[in-house]
């Protein structure tokens, strides 16, 4: 296990871990809006098999800094290329979810000569209105992060998955209040000015999309779309809401593995 930070070009630091062996191909790991890449810990040590894993903190997220004001897709994207610059890295297999997912597709339009195969999931290229966002960011700014922590977490997780109080959800709580409610609101504006449906024909990268069957943050028509406008994506259906790597580990980490590792079409 190697762990660090790296500066980005606007000098803001990014926290990263990387596990694996050094030969193996590279799996880069985004998280989601209000987590960090603890996020990930159910998919390491089955991911860790097959691949030389990186994951971080984004930024405003985690260790990584927390700048001031609103961010852009474009920027988190931008923060990818540089870490993997930074890490002398060309080629990589790029997994996010939620707003991972909104970084990935940046990459597959923008940069994909850097990547091989693109997970997508439970994610969106739009995530309209504007105004349900704003009312977002100046919550999160007033009342800090516990006082929305109830009403994600309905979101993110099924009743039946809630009602287990696991070990699991505990976890993913922690890392919602853990999170700097700038960093929050910061990556909440670039999800708000994000509008990528009419770039999905650019993405030329063999691509997966996840989804969860019952999620209502991207729900699965959400899903649909991205499948139907990226050329050749395929589209993968788990049983949960929105952060279906937690609630499902070994499928969400069974159908990554299997989609990065299945012979090139």
């Amino acid at each position: 296990m190697t762990s660090g930070r790296i500066s980005t070009g606007d000098g803001c630091a990014l926290a990263y871990r990387i596990d694996g062996p050094d030969d193996a191909p590279v799996l880069l790991l985004s998280n989601s809006l209000g987590t960090a890449m603890a996020m990930w810990d159910a998919q390491i040590a089955s991911f860790t098999e097959h691949f030389r894993v990186i994951r971080y903190d984004s930024r405003g997220h985690g260790l990584s800094d927390v700048p001031a004001g609103a961010y852009s897709i474009d920027r988190l994207g931008r923060d990818v290329i540089e870490l993997v610059d930074a890490l002398g890295i060309d080629r990589f297999h790029f997994c996010g979810l939620s707003k991972g997912g909104m970084i990935g597709q940046w990459l597959g339009w923008r940069v994909p000569e850097r990547l091989d195969r693109l997970i997508l999931a439970n994610t969106s290229p739009y995530m309209g209105p504007p105004s349900g966002w704003d009312e977002r960011i100046c919550a999160v700014r007033a009342s800090g992060m516990r006082a929305m922590a109830d009403a994600v977490l309905e979101r993110w997780f099924t009743p039946g998955f809630r009602a287990g109080q696991s070990d699991e959800l505990a976890a993913v709580r922690a890392l919602l209040l853990n999170t700097d409610p700038q960093g929050y609101a910061g990556c909440s504006a670039a999800i708000r000015d994000m509008d990528q449906r009419p770039l999905l024909p650019l993405i030329s990268v063999p691509t997966l999309v996840i989804a969860g069957d019952d999620d209502p943050a991207t729900p699965i028509e959400h899903a649909r779309l991205l499948a139907s406008g990226i050329p050749g994506a395929a589209m993968h259906i788990l049983s949960a809401a929105h952060l279906s790597n937690v609630e499902q580990p070994r499928a969400f980490s069974d159908a990554v593995i299997g989609f990065c590792t299945a012979p090139a079409a």
